[in-house]
Formats: structure tokens, C-alpha cells, sequence
């Protein structure tokens, strides 16, 4: 009779192991910088995303103030003209036809509120972003807005910062801040310009 082989299992060993969580720990430390910056990429195609569709629907109300004969406010001055898209009101400047303010219509582009930014914000897009002038509602609102001054043409303009980037903030930006901090798009309503301002390192 011959002898019979027993196939012993064993487990792996020490040396085998270490090996193991060294090669785990590689790949680890190469995949956390690349899932920080899908973070980061995030950020920047959700700001890039509004901008772009706020930019476009300012776009079209500036038609719409064309197509309606270019209408000037109550006074004859550039306040207060009015705009109509999809049954909704806004105001636009009577000399740029670009929007505002939602609701406010002593609003011009040289006297605007923050107020009058998160109005035209909600009236121009659809579903848009819920958006806030208050910097201490910034875990509930996706963006914050404020206004600053045109140094060039000295008109105001409408700073909106995407809020999880400036949650980590002791004090409300403000002014050119913007440049330097968090992510935002800035919107002049002298010539409709939007642009994008991201601050990922």
C-alpha cells in the first residue's frame, strides 16, 4: 500500500502579509490625492454649471428687454424697466437690458442690494439654487451672495460664492475677496458678464 499524501492548508505567513499591507498602503496613498481632487473637480463643474446657465438665461432676458422695444422705467431713467419671461417679472437697466432685481424696481446697476442678487438669481433660472444674503445660513443654502463695486466702471455687480467652499470662514467675503477666496462666479449687470473665479489649490 502506498502512503497517502494529506494536503496540509497553511496560512499565509508573516513575511507575507507585511508584503501585502505595504502594496495596500501604496495604493492607498496613491488613490487619496486623486479623491481629493474629484472633490475639488466637483466644486469646479457645479460652479462652472450655474454660471453657465445663469450666464445663458441672463442672455435671454437681455432678448426679451430687445424684443419689447427696449422699455425704459416709469421715470424715464434706466430704473425700475420691466421684463417679463414666462409670466415673470423683472427689472431690468433700461440703458443694458440686463436683469437687476426679481422684485425690487428701484433697483439700477449702480444702487443694488444683496437682496436684489438673490432675486434675480431665483427669478432667471429654473430650480435654481437656493441662494442667500445672510453668511450665517450657509449650512442651508448652496449659494451666498453679496455686492461689490466695478472699480473700472463703478457700477455694482453680484458676487455669488458657491457656500462650501467658504464654510470654514470666520467672516462674510466681501469686496474683491473673491479673487483670492473660495469658489464664485461674479455677475456685472452693466455688460452681463459672468465670470468664473475658483480657488482650489
Amino acid at each position: 500500500m502506498g502512503t497517502e499524501m494529506k494536503n496540509k492548508q497553511q496560512g499565509f505567513t508573516i513575511i507575507e502579509l507585511i508584503i501585502v499591507v505595504v502594496i495596500l498602503g501604496l495604493l492607498a496613498a496613491a488613490a487619496i490625492p486623486r479623491f481629493t481632487d474629484v472633490s475639488s473637480d466637483a466644486e469646479d463643474a457645479a460652479l462652472e454649471g450655474v454660471a453657465g446657465g445663469f450666464a445663458s438665461a441672463v442672455g435671454i432676458v437681455r432678448g426679451e428687454w430687445e424684443l419689447s422695444g427696449r422699455p425704459q422705467g416709469a421715470s424715464g431713467t434706466g430704473a425700475g424697466a420691466e421684463v417679463f419671461m414666462d409670466q415673470i417679472l423683472l427689472y431690468v437697466d433700461g440703458d443694458t437690458g440686463y436683469p437687476v432685481s426679481g422684485d425690487n424696481e428701484q433697483a439700477h446697476d449702480e444702487n443694488m442690494v444683496a437682496a436684489d442678487c438673490v432675486s434675480v438669481i431665483q427669478s432667471i433660472l429654473l430650480g435654481a439654487p437656493k441662494t442667500t444674503a445672510n453668511f450665517n445660513d450657509l449650512a442651508e443654502t448652496r449659494y451666498y451672495t453679496y455686492v461689490t463695486q466695478d472699480s473700472a466702471a463703478g457700477n455694482d455687480m453680484c458676487v455669488y460664492y458657491l457656500a462650501n467652499t467658504i464654510k470654514n470662514e470666520t467672516n462674510a467675503p466681501s469686496g474683491d475677496d473673491y479673487l483670492t477666496l473660495g469658489n464664485a462666479f461674479v455677475y456685472n449687470p452693466r455688460n452681463g458678464g459672468v465670470s468664473i473665479h475658483s480657488n482650489n489649490q
